[in-house]
This record gives structure tokens, sequence and C-alpha cells, in this order.
């Protein structure tokens, strides 16, 4: 766990030329003579402006568009931290874009717009989104966040995605379709408790829809979600039906799985000991104290598959196994979407992914002896660089499919091995 000191000293500048912060710039070019100058800004600069004049898809070529991603948020649901507002999130923006930029090599700018005003919001998002290759949503309230993604990927040309609902989502959806495989369930005939209606739980659910599960108990701060209830907004209402259950205890007895989005210690060893009678699967994703700590659940049940959002523990759910990749497989095809099924398969690849043989620098780096696909290791390690590869060649193969992709000759097995160059230059090795 981090220290203050340590975490405040690690934003600020070390040295005299150094900058405060976690980001700044990076030239791809040179410009140490009279030439180069001419040819960065006047006069040169004019000839790529005048061909991107004539084919707006030429600013794929002659700018950083297509490595561009803004990460844009109001402050309003700051990770664990709340409606803290745009400059108190400003450290978590750039902390997504050193992510971005050390797992896919996509360039990010965080940009912390001062107002909550759902109208504006989706107003200033939509004029600035040609800039960018993509736009990633983050830490904004719900559920104005729903209508702010719906409507920005209506207007805009480029992928709107807002990380906190579908990050959790992919992640998660990888360990469930895994788990349903181990153990010979069906996902339509799983039930599946989530507990927490916000932004992650909902798109969770949703994406649980998509592969095959029908019957979800979702639950909010007042109880089960049931269609006698009528103080629901839309989103819930989706996951309203006629049930007797009305406390998480009451659901949480014969569920497959558990999706814990909420608070610390609120799911017993009870609850866990009426789960299904095999091969039962809790997801307990609060930070950094989850509903229910895994040796307490195993305790309960031997049998537990228990995954939590921390490090140190098997099964991390860390977005970081998703959004950079995802991104990274949608800039390279020029997507103008991140469609249902671009997302579906980010969470097929890191399923198999899963089932390869770990390789031994990743064993270290989790401080594990042994790693192998089983019910300590149903997803990946965010430290195993094959997950660029798997994730975002499949992100891109289905956007190709789907007919978002303004790339036209898309060559899966050139591009997997540009991925994989990819992968070992971050890692240092050429």
């Amino acid at each position: 766990m981090a220290e203050k000191k340590e975490a405040l000293e690690y934003h600020v500048a070390k040295s005299e030329f150094d900058t405060n912060g976690k980001t700044g710039t990076l030239l791809t070019k040179s410009c140490s003579t009279s030439e180069e100058l001419a040819l960065a800004y006047s006069p040169g600069v004019a000839f790529p402006c005048l061909e991107i004049q004539k084919d707006e898809d030429l600013a794929y070529e002659y700018t950083n568009k297509g490595n561009l991603v803004a990460v844009i948020s109001d402050g309003t649901a700051v990770l664990g931290l709340g409606d803290i507002g745009h400059l108190a999130g400003k450290p978590v923006m750039e902390g997504k874009g050193v992510l971005f930029k050390s797992f896919a090599n996509v360039d990010a700018v965080d940009i912390e717009l001062n107002t909550k005003d759902t109208e504006e919001i989706i107003k200033i998002v939509a004029a600035m989104a040609d800039s960018f290759g993509g736009v990633n949503l983050e830490d904004i309230s719900a559920p104005r966040c729903f209508e702010i993604e719906t409507r920005l990927k209506e207007i805009c040309n480029v992928p709107i995605f807002h990380d906190d609902q579908h990050g959790t989502a992919v992640i998660t959806t990888a360990g469930l379709m895994n788990v349903v495989e181990m153990s010979g369930k069906v996902l339509s005939d799983l039930k599946v408790v989530v507990i927490g209606a916000g932004a992650a739980g909902i798109a969770c659910a949703n994406m649980y829809k998509s592969v095959g599960v029908k019957n979800i108990t979702m639950l909010d701060s007042k109880g089960v979600i049931h269609s006698g209830r009528d103080d629901l907004n839309k989103y819930k209402q989706a996951f309203a039906f006629d049930t007797e259950d009305r406390t998480l205890e009451d659901a949480m007895k014969n569920a497959d799985m558990v999706l814990g989005l909420s608070k610390p210690d609120i799911i017993t060893a009870e609850m866990v000991k009426s789960m299904s009678e095999t091969h039962p699967i809790i997801f307990a994703c609060a930070n950094p104290n989850p509903e229910i700590k895994p040796e307490l659940a195993k305790a309960a049940r031997p049998d537990i598959i228990i995954g939590t959002g921390r490090s140190d523990y098997s099964n991390q759910v860390n977005n970081v196994l998703g959004f950079p990749q995802i991104f990274r497989g949608a800039l390279d095809v020029r997507a103008t979407k991140i469609t249902e099924n671009m997302k579906i398969a980010a969470s097929k690849a890191l399923g198999a992914l899963a089932k390869e043989e770990v390789p031994a620098h990743v064993k270290t780096a989790m401080g594990r002896e042994e790693m192998a696909f089983g019910p300590d290791y149903i997803i990946p390690s965010p430290f195993d660089r094959r997950v660029l590869v798997y994730v975002a060649s499949a992100v891109a193969e289905a956007a190709v499919a789907d007919g978002v992709a303004r790339v036209k000759d898309f060559d899966l097995d050139a591009y997997k091995a540009k991925l994989e160059r990819l992968a070992a230059h971050l890692d240092g090795k050429i």
C-alpha cells in the first residue's frame, strides 16, 4: 500500500529540468536545424494542412490523431473518492495516460472539465473529438455517464469508451466464461448477482446478457432491484423483475456468481456457503478492501473461485488488462466506434490467454512459483505483455468484421507480428 509521503513525492519534479505530474510531451521528429524548423512549422507545415483539407482521413497520416486518446472527466466519481472536483481528479487522469503509454504505447491527453452539466459536457467533447483517435470518458457519475456516452457515440466519428463501465465488464466477463468452461456449466442457466447498480455494475450486467446470461439479480443501496419498486431510473428498471428476494442474503442463495462493486466486508461466510453447489465464483472488486477477503471466502467454501481488485491476491480484476489494448486495436484500424462485438472479442482473447503457459518473468513479477489455468488463475496477469497481442488483435479483427474500421486492407497475421514487436519494445527487449 502506497504511503502518503512516497505518493506525493512521486508526483513532483525530481530535477531542475523535470516537470511536475506524470505526463509530458515526447517529440517524434527532430527540430534542431533551420531546415527541420521549416518542415515542422512555417512554411512546410502548410503542405500537410492542405492535404488534410482535401481529405480529412489524411489526418491519420500526417498528425498524431491515430495514436492519441483524450481522457476526459468532470471529477464526479473519482476512484473511491467520489465527487472531488475536476482538478482534484487530474492526478487520476494523468495516471490513466501513464497506463495507456506503458501498456499499449498509446499517447493520451487528460482533459478535466469544469462543469457537471450533461448537455455542456456532450457539446464540449463532441466539438473536440475529431482531434483524437478516440475518447476515454473517466470517473463521471451515474446515471449521467450513460446518457453522455450514448449521445456521444451517436454524434462522434471516433470511439467513445467509458472505461468505468466497460473495463470491468470486459475483465469479469473473461473470468466468468473461463469458469463456466472449467465447471461445465451453461451461461444461460447461471444465477448471477451484481452488488452495485452504478456505471460498472450496469455495464457488467449488460455484457453478461450479451454473452448469454439470463438470470441476473442486481442490488443497489436500498436492496434488491425488483418490479415492485417505484424509485428506479430507467437503467435500473431494465434489471427489475418479479422476485421475493429483498436482501443480499436472499439473493446469494444458490447464486453461481456474485460480482461486488460496492463496499468492504458486506459478504459474510454464511452467504458464501449458501451459493451454488459447484464452482461458485465471486468477483469482490471494492477497493482497497473487497466485499469479502479471499481467505474468509475460501474458509467458508474451499471450492470458491474468487477474484478481487487487488494485486496481492490471485485473479486480479484490473482494468489495465482492457482499456489500453482495446484502444490500441481500435486506433490501429482507425475505428469509428467500439462495438459490443469488439468488447466481447477482448473478453474472449483474455480468456484464451489465461489457458496458455505462463512465462517465468510473469510468475516472478507476481511472486508465484506456479501459475496455470485453474481456480487461482482464470484471468491473465497485467504483467503478461501478450495481453497486448491477444486483445488488440482480437479487437481490431472484430472492428473490421463489424464494418467500423476505416482501414481497408487488414492483414491479421501481419498485425499480430507488429504487436509482438511492440510488446517486446515495451518490455525493453529491442
